[in-house]
């Protein structure tokens, strides 16, 4: 694995640590959840006692209150009496209760308050008619109180209040609590150790890209980032590879183009650096130095031609495609004609138009214009003596064609298929006496397929060679309109 800089350290800590924002967040969000259902489980088992106890207490207080309400006469004996009827009932301490709120009976023979009034608020509101029931808890000590009318011949004629220190239910709920505490205290570190852990790897394998991307601004282009796993940055990672393969072909291609372009250069200079030197070191007639002078200059447009296609050609590689037209070909093809009519027949070559359909196409103007002039001349430049080029335009469904046939000597099969690469020449003494570059059908090739169309060779050796330029038909409505019609 790539080892990151000090330099690369710092920025890091300057736009902050992904590793512990993506741990802390991940811990937060789970600590506030686990803190909802720790409170949750607490609150829902202490109602489930609450109910409960509840509910037990209010049906013993309404028992002993129902006996005490069928009494005739009720004081401290008579309500003894029918306690002891109803039988054994769990309580800490039980008191009955005039309507007033003097106790008359007290089950606390050690510490009676009986005679005494009993101010406690679960009495006063029993007395109102309301059965009532309260309940505290506090480490481990349960304490519930219960208070409930005693209604004689639907008069209230007192009370009866229940209360009941629970310690066994009260240690069953404490440790229920502290259990429900200590499995959210683990489920909160487990998920400490698991947000750290991911976060780990999330982020070493953000600095391995990180890493990959230093590399490749150093200039290696053949590094790959492994990153590893099947998610959102194995797919970065992966994007990440193509585009350094990509990097590395068009470092390449660079290379190659400027290795290419050094020589082709070089073989012009060279040639007006050695006419140059035959002027200077040599006692020449006025005739002899017209005539090298001729070919000095002849060599200076050569090497004009080749750097204006230089240009042209990294103008379209580099240029978008703007401001798009919707052009015919026969227009361009016939300003064309123009400008090489004049070489055609000095050359004594035929040029045929065949214009079958001439559809509208979307194209920038003047791409369109270097396409059929490079084709055009790449068509009388090398065809045969007293030849023939023939450009038909026709339509084939939803497609403009424009073909250039010439009777020349045809490519060799073995040829074709590298024609459009930059400075390649099938012949290379005859291209270069003929002025030839070897860049006018690589910028052909690169114009075509930016305006959305194809190009193609036909050729047998001796027969001549067919150039097909396709590009999609753009028909506006009322052509469109007028084709339904026909």
């Amino acid at each position: 694995m790539a080892i990151i800089s000090e330099s690369n350290e710092k920025k890091f800590k300057k736009y902050g640590n992904t590793q512990f924002r993506y741990a802390a967040v991940y811990v937060l969000i789970t600590l506030v959840v686990l803190t909802f259902l720790n409170v949750y489980c607490a609150k829902t088992s202490q109602e489930l006692f609450y109910k409960s106890k509840e509910a037990s207490m209010i049906e013993r207080c309404l028992m002993i209150s129902a006996d005490i309400g069928e009494l005739e006469v009720i004081n401290t004996a008579t309500v003894s009496g029918a306690i002891e009827q109803v039988g054994t009932l769990n309580y800490t301490r039980l008191l009955v209760t005039d309507d007033s709120g003097r106790v008359i009976f007290d089950a606390n023979d050690t510490d009676s308050a009986s005679g005494q009034y009993a101010d406690f608020p679960e009495i006063t509101e029993a007395l109102s008619n309301m059965d009532v029931f309260s309940w505290t808890y506090h480490d481990g000590l349960m304490v519930s109180n219960a208070a409930v009318p005693i209604v004689n011949y639907d008069t209230i004629v007192g009370c009866v209040y229940m209360t009941e220190n629970d310690n066994e239910q009260g240690a069953l709920m404490k440790s229920l609590l502290r259990n429900i505490f200590w499995i959210t205290l683990v489920l909160e570190i487990v998920v400490v150790l698991f947000s750290v852990a991911f976060s780990r790897a999330f982020a070493r394998r953000l600095r391995r890209i990180t890493a990959s991307m230093h590399i490749i601004r150093g200039g290696d282009y053949s590094h790959k980032v492994i990153v590893g796993g099947k998610d959102e940055l194995t797919l970065l990672g992966d994007e990440f590879n193509d585009l350094t393969d990509r990097l590395q072909s068009a470092e390449l291609e660079r290379r190659q183009f400027v290795s290419d372009a050094s020589h082709e250069l070089k073989t012009p200079l060279a040639s007006i650096k050695l006419l140059s030197d035959s002027i200077l070191q040599n006692d020449m007639g006025v005739e002899t130095i017209h005539e090298f002078v001729e070919d000095i200059g002849a060599e200076a447009d050569r090497l004009n031609r080749m750097s204006a296609k230089l240009l042209s050609l990294s103008k379209v590689e580099s240029q978008i495609v703007e401001d798009c037209e919707i052009v015919y070909m026969k227009p361009t093809l016939d300003r064309v004609t123009k400008m090489l009519h004049m070489i055609a027949s000095n050359k004594n070559i035929s040029v045929i138009h065949d214009i079958q359909c001439d559809s509208p196409i979307l194209i920038y103007e003047d791409d369109l214009y270097e396409i059929i002039f490079n084709l055009f001349e790449n068509g009388i430049k090398y065809n045969a003596p007293n030849g023939t080029l023939t450009i038909s335009v026709l339509r084939d469904g939803d497609n403009a064609i424009m073909r250039f046939t010439d009777t020349g000597v045809g490519i060799p099969k073995e040829s074709q298929a590298q024609i459009f690469e930059r400075f390649y020449r099938v012949d290379k003494a005859r291209s270069r006496q003929s002025g030839g570059s070897g860049l006018g059908l690589s910028i052909v090739h690169s114009m075509v397929q930016r305006n959305g169309g194809t190009i193609s060779v036909e050729s047998t050796p001796g027969n001549g060679s067919v150039f097909t330029v396709t590009f999609p038909v753009f028909d506006t409505e009322e052509e469109s309109q007028l084709e339904s019609l026909t």
